[in-house]
Order: C-alpha cells, then structure tokens, then sequence
C-alpha cells in the first residue's frame, strides 16, 4: 500500500501561534538531538549504527534491541525494526514509540471499543504514539501513525494520545544514552506533528470504518498507516528559531 496515500499534504506547523514556552522547550529538545547525531558521527557513527552495534545480523521484522527498550520508572517504550524494503522506499527501518499504562492518569482510559480486553497486567495496556522513519545514513526523515493491529497497541483517542507525549522520557543509559536522549528529544522538538498526526489517524480510522460496514478497521489488514509527514531536523530547528526571534 504507498504510503503516500496517507501523507498529510495540508498540514504546516504554525510556529508564530505557539507560546513562546512550547518554542524554547522544542528548541533545546532539538539542540539535543543534533548534538547527540553530532557526538556519534565524530567516530563515524549514527544513531541506528550506534543501537544496532552489538548485532551480529539485522533481520526484518525483529525489535531491536530484543526485549526493547523500556524505561520502568516512566513506562515509556521503543523499539527499532524494519519492513521489507519495498514498503518503505527510502527507508533503513524505523523507530516505534509507547508509553505503557502505569505513567497515565486515572482519566486516561483506552478507546471504549466494542472488542477491548483490559489485560491481565493492567501496565500492558501500551499505546503507541509514534513512529520515526529512518533513512539508510541513520537520520530521520518520516513520522507516521498506524493502525491498531500494526503494533498490536490498546486504542487510546487522539486527545489521550496527545497528553501521553510529554511524558515520554527514557532516562537510563541502555543500551545506548545518545539514541534514548535522541529519541527523547525528538518528541518534544516534533511535538505538533505528533499531535496532527494522532489527530489525523483518528480521522482516517473512522473514514475507513464508514466506508466498510461490518469490518473491524482497527484489525483491517489493508489499512496499516494511518496517517504520515516528512520532517527534517534541521528545518524545525531553524523554524522554531526564526519563530521565537519573531517573539523578541
């Protein structure tokens, strides 16, 4: 299925309309994340070399690191891994990012769908918040939203999704402290493409649902991104930097 049929082709960050707050926390977030590609690449390295190190093989569809990467203390979560590679043209592979239910607020509740199982340990109940693409020299170029059946995540509304991205944090060193503050940084730096694309995988989830009565969209195999955007780092940073010179 291409992926650029659930590419937001009308979605720009207004970077003027945000609280000069928001733009400093995005800048340092994005200050870090160069700085981290930075360190790694004076000794030729980049942040998917740097997690994928100690492998001896890359294998698609395998989590990397094995058992990946969770934070007990926050509850947030990520692994790497890769599809064949004609789904992805571009791509080397791509970062998938959680935050399991033992950091969420008691009003944060999954998705009151018709098929929801509340698991025997109430932590699994995981949601996934974004993916990052990366392409082959380790940089990121893509975010995208998928469908339910992808990770196999608990369905959380886009609002609820939206509240758990600033409590993403994997603050521990292993099994690589550049590549978890990195990714760290990279949610809060593209805090409003997370948050437009939560939105819009809601949107598309419940087109497509309208559009096939008597299906479960959620597990609909032929619909797996829900929703996608470009980004550059480099081209946030300087956007959120022009915007905050234009705050004085």
């Amino acid at each position: 299925m291409p992926l650029d049929a659930y590419t937001i082709t009308d979605f720009a960050v207004d970077f003027d309309a945000l609280p000069a707050e928001r733009l400093r926390e995005m800048l340092a977030a994005g200050e870090e994340a160069v700085d981290c590609i930075r360190v790694l690449a004076k000794t030729g390295d980049n942040i998917v070399g740097e997690l994928l190190k100690t492998e001896e093989s890359f294998y698609e569809w395998d989590h990397y690191p094995a058992g990946d990467v969770y934070d007990h203390e926050t509850h947030a979560q990520y692994y790497y891994h890769a599809h064949p590679q004609e789904l992805r043209s571009g791509e080397h592979g791509h970062f998938h990012t959680f935050m399991r239910s033992g950091a969420l607020l008691p009003d944060i509740k999954p998705a009151a769908l018709s098929d929801y199982v509340a698991p025997a340990d109430a932590n699994d109940d995981l949601c996934h918040l974004v993916a990052i693409s990366m392409d082959p020299h380790g940089l990121p170029i893509r975010l995208f939203a998928t469908n339910r059946w992808v990770t196999g995540e608990t369905w959380y509304a886009a609002p609820d999704v939206v509240r758990m991205i600033d409590m993403f944090d994997i603050d521990h060193a292993q099994p690589s402290w550049p590549v978890n503050r990195w990714i760290t940084a990279m949610m809060k730096l593209f805090r409003p493409q997370v948050v437009a694309l939560a939105e819009a995988r809601d949107r598309r989830v419940a087109e497509w649902a309208a559009g096939h009565p008597g299906g479960n969209a959620y597990e609909d195999r032929d619909l797996e991104i829900a929703a996608a955007l470009d980004v550059s780092i480099d081209k946030q940073v300087s956007a959120v930097r022009d915007a905050l010179a234009r705050k004085g």
